[in-house]
């Protein structure tokens, strides 16, 4: 279950808020290391480190790294005083945080007004990777938006593993980050994704909430074996809470493996037999062999009867993500290789956008009711 190796530090590589990224030497070899610096503390050339290697002994994707799992230099280091949630709970790398929602919180209040989301546009989707197109595209259409990402704990935990949150963030494209459950070090912690969604409302005052989990998700080609399951209850979640979900298909053809082509069989089963509400569902619109092919799987899976099917044209993706300087994969694959995939996030935020701009509407006219 778990394989730990001694190495020595022999140089960083990266150095960003809550991470770093060093060749660690390791059973006679050089490999690239994480470490985590609110678990692990600060790393230097020469420290003589414990690494956890289990993940790239098993030649993992995403997961295949190793981790900094004790550093010897330090016989104690403190983060900080503040919170008293614990994440990563009665494991040997628990944390404290101040959760958003807890008495000492300077947020408390807005949790204890909270009646509801008030049609607030909730964009989600299964995989990571479609974070950045559905993200950039938001922000192309509507650039004064303001965009919270939202990462539950369904693969990564810590946030800073994100290159494309901090690439997001950089560019001003996100507003904020909230991290829910185990998931940690966003710019607010939540308990869980609905307290996470009302922060996103109340606290950033978003015009606009994605969420998804971070990276590293995990499939088992069981039925109901995947990580992206959590996406049903995120959209009873957002319905309960009176937002609008939106929910991203995950759509590809460059997928070798059967049970992923057209539309996954992961988002097939989430919006047929997991979601209790239903949620919107945008279509890319492609070509018509392509077209007849997907709508036929949703046909055939009943969402037609339970969710509201909608078709955009999400090739603004490829646009907006150039705009920007972003670059994206999934699965390995780049834009021009899963052009779907990401056309298919395009189209989800291009709707958004329009949810959006209904939704201004109307609160100007509440608020323009009130005040008159």
């Amino acid at each position: 279950m778990f394989r730990l190796r001694p190495g020595n530090v022999k140089k960083i590589i990266r150095n960003r808020k809550g991470i770093q990224e060093a060749w660690v030497e390791v059973e006679g070899n050089e490999e690239k290391t994480i470490n985590y610096t609110d678990l692990t503390g600060v790393l230097k050339t020469g420290d003589e480190v414990i690494v956890n290697t289990t993940a790239l002994h098993l030649n993992l994707g995403t997961g295949g790294k190793n981790f900094v799992f004790l550093n010897s230099r330090y016989s104690s280091f403190d983060i900080s005083d503040t919170g008293h949630i614990m994440k990563l709970r009665y494991t040997p790398y628990q944390i404290k945080v101040l959760s958003c929602e807890e008495q000492e919180s300077p947020h408390r209040n807005s949790f204890k007004s909270f009646s509801s989301l008030n049609g607030l546009p909730v964009l989600m989707g299964e995989l990571h990777s479609m974070l950045a197109p559905a993200a950039a595209v938001l922000k192309y259409k509507s650039p004064g938006a303001r965009i919270v990402y939202i990462m539950t704990d369904g693969a990564a935990l810590p946030i800073e593993f994100s290159d494309t949150v901090s690439a997001l963030k950089a560019k001003q494209i996100i507003t904020g980050s909230i991290t829910t459950g185990h998931a940690f070090g966003g710019d607010l912690e939540a308990v869980n994704v609905y307290t996470a969604l009302i922060a996103a409302s109340e606290v950033f005052q978003a015009d606009v909430a994605i969420v998804t989990m971070g990276p590293g998700n995990v499939g088992t080609d069981s039925e109901y074996g995947f990580s992206g399951m959590e996406q049903g209850e995120i959209i009873n979640a957002v319905t309960i809470l009176g937002g609008q979900p939106v929910y991203i298909l995950r759509v590809s053809f460059a997928d070798p493996r059967e049970r992923h082509k057209g539309i996954s069989h992961h988002s097939l089963k989430v919006l047929k037999d997991i979601a209790m509400t239903p949620a919107a569902v945008c279509l890319p619109e492609t070509d018509d062999a392509t077209f007849l092919y997907i709508t036929r799987q949703l046909e055939s899976a009943g969402i037609y009867n339970k969710h509201r099917v909608i078709n955009r044209k999400g090739g603004i993706a490829a646009e907006a993500l150039k705009s920007f300087g972003l670059r994206v994969k999934t699965m390995g694959r780049a834009l021009e290789q899963d052009r779907i995939f990401f056309e298919s996030a395009g189209a989800s935020a291009v709707f958004t956008t329009e949810l959006m701009d209904k939704r201004s509407a109307i609160l100007a006219v509440e608020t323009f009711s009130r005040v008159k």
